[in-house]
């Protein structure tokens, strides 16, 4: 049978640890990205799932939901304090296929941990053997953790509708007497907006026993078995002209004028009848029911409609940037072409010959080498600066400026006499006259002036 107890982790020590903080729980786990509704003989149970996490789990139980793979469906498998199983249209615990058309593999991630209860796991026989089958979680199961996929959780109050489904009699192998059941599921949100819904219904397996056909003659009566027949047979033939001849007093007394030929209940009547039975809390359960999947589907649309804008106005804002960037590269391209015409060619192309030049030293130790080949060289052009300096002993006056002209002259300091300080009282033709506008003596010099 598909299950846990393949494991064999089950022990009872493991179930009752102590848990943490729920907060810290709720913090750990990632948004959920998905929910389903499922109607069940206990109650609703509402699912959110963790489509990003587990997108191949999430997507088989979403499908198997639209396509109503769950409808009728029994939870096969409770065990108290730990898991309730469903998910199997055989009932058998051995059945159930995924969408894939072959087992798919296992999920699993570092923020997803059996912890609690109301986890939504895909119940297997081992690794990668993941089928259409799940199970709830009634407490927390960490000998599940990189064991089971867990790919959703129960929201909200429902929770206790799940737990419910726990309180059932169980019978041998950890069946329940009196199954509970998934009635019909609802996709409130698809994450997978590509899922095709296949035009297949599964089969269910059930024994039903065939009505035995039961013969149209009518039964006989037999007068002549009897000791008194003769007088029975008298008596029947007795009671069948009185039933035949049996009337009402309308039929009777037509011309009776005692006798009203108004109805006993008037339309009126039978109107506020009618009106009491359409009043009836079922039947205007029934009704709402309905609006609510009527506004439901015309909130789906809407969703539709509105991620069909929003896709065209990205694909347009796409556009629109792909044809800026266009244009901006045609500008730079533009630009550049100008400015190799323009004046700072000239200096475009020394800096190029100055790139080149630095690009053409190595680094580590073909670098190394090529320094001390160009100082063994440098050395070696000293050395004929001296060997040539030592046969020639005057210098040609028409010689040309060259790299090695500067090698073949004798460098000579010119010997100066010191310099001494000079005196500040002694006028010279170095000497200056300082004209100070603050000084007052050049201040009274001033107004002398303007009074001149």
């Amino acid at each position: 049978m598909w299950g846990i107890d393949s494991l064999g982790l089950r022990e009872p020590h493991l179930w009752h640890a102590v848990l943490p903080e729920m907060s810290n729980i709720y913090i750990s786990e990632p948004p959920t990205n998905g929910k389903v509704l499922l109607y069940t003989s206990c109650g609703e149970i509402e699912i959110e799932l963790w489509a990003k996490e587990t997108p191949k789990a999430c997507r088989n139980f979403v499908q198997l939901c639209l396509e109503g793979y769950y409808d009728g469906t029994i939870f096969h498998r409770i065990v108290p304090g730990f898991i309730v199983q469903g998910g199997d249209p055989t009932g058998t615990g051995e059945g159930g296929d995924s969408i894939y058309g072959e087992p798919f593999k296992d999920e699993f991630h570092q923020r997803l941990k059996f912890t609690r209860r109301g986890l939504l796991g895909v119940a297997s026989n081992g690794a990668n053997t993941n089928g259409s089958q799940f199970f709830f979680t009634l407490d927390r199961a960490d000998e599940l953790n990189k064991q089971h996929t867990l790919f959703g959780k129960v929201a909200g109050n429902t929770v206790f509708n799940m737990l419910r489904l726990a309180e059932k009699e169980i019978g041998p192998g950890d069946r329940p007497i009196d199954p509970p059941r998934i009635t019909r599921t609802e996709v409130l949100y698809n994450p997978f907006d590509d899922i095709v819904p296949r035009d297949v219904r599964h089969k269910k397996v059930e024994t039903q026993e065939k009505p035995s056909k039961q013969s149209k003659s009518k039964a006989t009566k037999n007068f002549s078995l009897l000791s008194f027949g003769e007088e029975a047979e008298e008596d029947e033939h007795q009671v069948n002209d009185i039933a035949t001849k049996i009337k009402s007093s309308h039929d009777l007394l037509t011309n009776d004028p005692k006798l009203s030929s108004k109805p006993a209940v008037e339309k009126p009547e039978l109107e506020n009848e009618a009106k009491q039975r359409t009043d009836h809390p079922r039947v205007i359960e029934r009704k709402r029911k309905i609006d609510l999947d009527d506004e439901f589907d015309q909130r789906e649309e809407k969703r539709k409609a509105r991620r069909e804008e929003l896709k065209r106005e990205s694909r347009e804002l796409k556009r629109q940037l792909r044809e800026a960037k266009q244009q901006k590269e045609e500008k730079v391209e533009h630009s550049a072409e100008e400015e190799e015409e323009g004046p700072l060619a000239d200096f475009k192309r020394e800096r190029d010959v100055y790139l080149s030049h630095r690009k053409s030293f190595s680094k580590g130790s073909n670098r190394q080498d090529e320094t001390l080949a160009m100082l063994s060289a440098f050395q070696a052009r000293l050395n004929s600066v001296r060997s040539s300096q030592a046969t020639t002993t005057e210098e040609p006056e028409n010689e040309e400026d060259g790299d090695a002209g500067w090698m073949n002259h004798t460098l000579v300091a010119t010997v100066k006499a010191p310099l001494l300080a000079k005196d500040a009282s002694v006028e010279t033709e170095d000497t200056f006259d300082i004209y100070d506008p603050r000084n007052p003596i050049n201040k009274r010099r001033r107004q002398k002036d303007r009074k001149k």
